[in-house]
Parts: structure tokens; C-alpha cells; sequence
């Protein structure tokens, strides 16, 4: 079997008058799962570690300051591609901005279920509302 290439994706959530809101962002229509929403991220480079690879990302993609990522919530090995989609909760300091994507979003797990979501990340939001 070919070697599963890591991607992080970000997990970052802050508290609203309404209760939890996660960050996903609209990819750009050019790439893969263009149109469809994500939590941001992407793959770790050779010897990266997770915190590594989510610091650079959300710097590229975000502009903001990664300070704390957390034990993988789920794992997920994308049956399209080789890639092994790992979220992990992440604390971010600083306003996002679009960088990279052609959107940014804040909604509660419920609300983004009414979004296109990539697929791994519609698994991520159902392990949300799960409460495990």
C-alpha cells in the first residue's frame, strides 16, 4: 500500500452569544473540493510535526498566530486520494483572513451542516454534534 500523506486541518472554535463557533473556509473553485467548505489546513511537510505544520498553514492561509494544537480529535484516511486528514483542535491569536480561500466562515456544528462541506470534513462536524 502507498504511504498516506498527513494533512492537518484545524479545528478552531470561539465562543459566541449563541454558543460554539467552528472556522471552516470556501476553497477556492480550482482545486480539489473547489466550492466546498473547509476547516483549514493542509499537508505536513517532511519532519513537520502537527503543531509545525498548522502554525505554517494558518500563516499562509489565515495570517494569523497558531498557540496551541491539541490531541487529534479524528482521524480520517480520504478514500479519493492518500491523504490521512487529521483535525486537531487549534487556539489561534488574531483576526482570520482570506489568504488563500475565497471565504471564511463562523457557524455552530448545526449551522454548518447547511453548508457544502468537503466530505471528510461533513464527518467532522457529525463527531461535533456526536458530543464525543
Amino acid at each position: 500500500m502507498t504511504k498516506r500523506i498527513r494533512v492537518v486541518a484545524a479545528v478552531v472554535g470561539r465562543r459566541s452569544d449563541t454558543g460554539r463557533e467552528w472556522l471552516v473556509c470556501l476553497r477556492p473553485a480550482h482545486k480539489q473540493h473547489g466550492g466546498l467548505w473547509e476547516f483549514p489546513g493542509g499537508k505536513c511537510e517532511p519532519g513537520e510535526n502537527d503543531l509545525e505544520a498548522t502554525r505554517r498553514e494558518l500563516r499562509e492561509e489565515l495570517g494569523v498566530r497558531v498557540l496551541h494544537v491539541g490531541e487529534p480529535l479524528l482521524e480520517i484516511a480520504d478514500a479519493a486520494s492518500r491523504f490521512l486528514i487529521v483535525f486537531v483542535p487549534t487556539t489561534i491569536d488574531g483576526a482570520p483572513e482570506c489568504l488563500e480561500h475565497d471565504a471564511l466562515h463562523w457557524g455552530s456544528a448545526t449551522s454548518l451542516l447547511q453548508l457544502p462541506l468537503a466530505p471528510s470534513d461533513l464527518v467532522l462536524v457529525k463527531f461535533l454534534l456526536s458530543g464525543r
